[in-house]
């Protein structure tokens, strides 16, 4: 098994598991590979320390050149790991609120107003509803539209 650390043309960074190097790049290939965050199939490998199993329950790390992860990881302007941690953040967003869709707008009024029962919502509305919203004293939370939030990594 190869993991392999990857970046898409956004320099979105994530992680792909591959049985050989040839199936890595088959995938690619045939545009299986997408970006968890964007979902572009622009995607090329970056430099990374492989990890081994070894066949003995452990698993061990080849230590990349001095500095090179580092300085990959300073590169791009992220802190290590903060993507994996947004699509954990906003996955678990996702499995707690219900999409009304387009009747954001009119879900979120109705239960600032107690026309009906409050819950954790989520939907899609125009800038200037939004605007609207909160002027109105209506607390609301941009969100950016991820197309894979509620698909599980692979």
């Amino acid at each position: 098994m190869k993991v392999l650390d990857l970046q898409c043309e956004r320099q979105h960074v994530f992680e792909g598991w591959f049985a050989s190097e040839d199936d890595y790049h088959q995938q690619l290939e045939r545009g299986l590979l997408g970006c968890p965050v964007c979902a572009s199939v622009r995607v090329e490998k970056k430099l990374s320390a492989p990890r081994l199993n070894l066949g003995r329950g452990d698993v061990q790390e080849v230590p990349a050149p001095a500095g090179a992860v580092q300085s990959a990881v300073k590169a791009q302007g992220l802190p290590h790991g903060i993507q994996a941690q947004v699509l954990h953040a906003m996955r678990e967003l996702m499995a707690r609120t219900e999409d009304v869709g387009e009747r954001f707008a009119d879900e979120a009024r109705a239960m600032h107003h107690g026309d009906i029962e409050q819950r954790n919502i989520r939907g899609r509305t125009t800038a200037d509803e939004a605007r609207e919203l909160i002027e109105e004293g209506i607390d609301i939370l941009p969100l950016p539209d991820l197309p894979v939030i509620k698909e599980t990594l692979q």
